[in-house]
Formats: structure tokens, C-alpha cells, sequence
């Protein structure tokens, strides 16, 4: 498989990651099991850096961000699976993708769950060889 495919794989997986990540967390206030813990994380608003914000909203924006990162990572992956000519800056992009990538699914691993690890880790996976591929064709 060549490296554009591979990258491109490892590109809608995280894609699909996005998606699953948003309308997984978009519900986590809907679920009676976590009423009071609901309850507790949208009660007070706190005093932080010239706003106010209860812990909810806190969770909710680091949810959006991470949703924003994995649009990122999907983009970059794409973009630069369009810019395989360009070798020096296309090896530096891909490298520092699989490494950012490996290090998101231990973050996954050790605060969520296996299944959004696994995702990170097979994109991570297509990205060191499609950068393994590209230096043997070097």
C-alpha cells in the first residue's frame, strides 16, 4: 500500500474518531446514572481567569477542543498525503502526526477507554509506515 493510502486511512479514521468523540460526550449530561454527579458539575460557577464557569462547562470545552483537535489531525493527515513530492516537509509533518498520535492513544488508554485508543493507535500505526515508506523510497 502506498504511502498516500496510508495516510489517507489513518486520516478518516480519525475522522471517524472525531465524530464517534463528539456525539459521545455531546450526551453525558442525558444519562439518569450520573444525575448527581450532573448536578454537582453544573451547580457553582467558579471564578477562573475573568470568567465564571462551573465544572460542566469546563468538560463540555475540553470535549470541543479535543473535537477540533481530531478535525486537525484528520486535515493535516489528508493534506499531507496530497504533498508526498515535497518530501522534506511531508517527513517532517508525517513524523511529528505519528508521534502526536501514538501519544493521544496513551492518553485514551490511561483516562478513557480502549476502543478510542485502538482508533488513535491504528492511525498512528498507517502514519509510521506510510513515513517508513516514504524514507525507503528516498
Amino acid at each position: 500500500m502506498s504511502s498516500k493510502i496510508l495516510l489517507r486511512i489513518a486520516s478518516v479514521l480519525m475522522l471517524i474518531h472525531c465524530i464517534l468523540h463528539t456525539i459521545g460526550f455531546s450526551s453525558w449530561k442525558d444519562d439518569p446514572a450520573r444525575k448527581d454527579v450532573v448536578k454537582a458539575m453544573t451547580g457553582p460557577r467558579l471564578p477562573f481567569m475573568g470568567s465564571n464557569r462551573n465544572m460542566a462547562d469546563y468538560y463540555d470545552g475540553f470535549g470541543y477542543a479535543t473535537s477540533i483537535a481530531l478535525v486537525l489531525i484528520a486535515v493535516s493527515l489528508w493534506v499531507v498525503s496530497t504533498e508526498l513530492t515535497s518530501r522534506s516537509l511531508a517527513k517532517k509533518l508525517i513524523l511529528t502526526l505519528a508521534i502526536i498520535l501514538t501519544f493521544w492513544g496513551v492518553d485514551e488508554i490511561i483516562y478513557f477507554f480502549p476502543f478510542a485508543a485502538s482508533i488513535s493507535w491504528l492511525s498512528a500505526l498507517c502514519t509510521f509506515i506510510a513515513y517508513a515508506r516514504l524514507n525507503k523510497q528516498a
